[in-house]
């Protein structure tokens, strides 16, 4: 029978731990995530030239730079989760082709990179989800239908092993 998984965040008296990392090698860790959002008819009949206009600004940008902001902030916002030093972070967002209803998905992507001796997917899905809040943040004042359907991790590569996302 296979030995079944456990906790890494979880001691044996069964207590909250940060993972001791000190015996592990320093290597580049990236991770890849992405944040679908499903913007309604009302919101995707506002998109140009590939942003949405707002009084506050283009939306994808403040996102753009909302998400960066969120990957740096990762370890003051995820309990337990190691600060590290963001040598690079990308967040990119695409619209894909509108529906015959005419709402429209919105993929956000983040990237982040270090040399460390732990990953940085925590980072790249904290940066996807901080700029998916905000596209929301700011668009809610034209429809509340906006859905961020999901969030999760892509790839990463360093540390003891790969991952890709099936």
């Amino acid at each position: 029978m296979a030995k079944k998984k456990e906790f890494s965040h979880i001691d044996a008296s069964n207590r909250p731990r940060m993972v001791d990392v000190g015996g592990k090698r320093v290597t580049r860790r990236t991770a890849h995530a992405v944040a679908v959002v499903a913007l309604p008819p009302a919101l995707a009949r506002r998109l140009e030239d590939g942003d949405i206009p707002s009084r506050k600004g283009p939306v994808f940008q403040a996102a753009v730079l909302a998400g960066i902001m969120g990957a740096k902030r990762t370890a003051d916002l995820i309990p337990l989760c190691h600060p590290l030093p963001l040598e690079d972070c990308t967040v990119e967002i695409r619209v894909c082709p509108p529906r015959p209803d005419g709402s429209a998905d919105v993929e956000i992507h983040c990237r982040a990179a270090t040399r460390a001796r732990t990953g940085v997917e925590m980072e790249a899905l904290t940066g996807a989800s901080v700029a998916a809040l905000t596209l929301y943040d700011m668009g809610k004042a034209v429809s509340r239908g906006i859905v961020v359907r999901e969030v999760r991790l892509l790839e990463k590569t360093g540390g003891r092993r790969d991952y890709r996302a099936p």
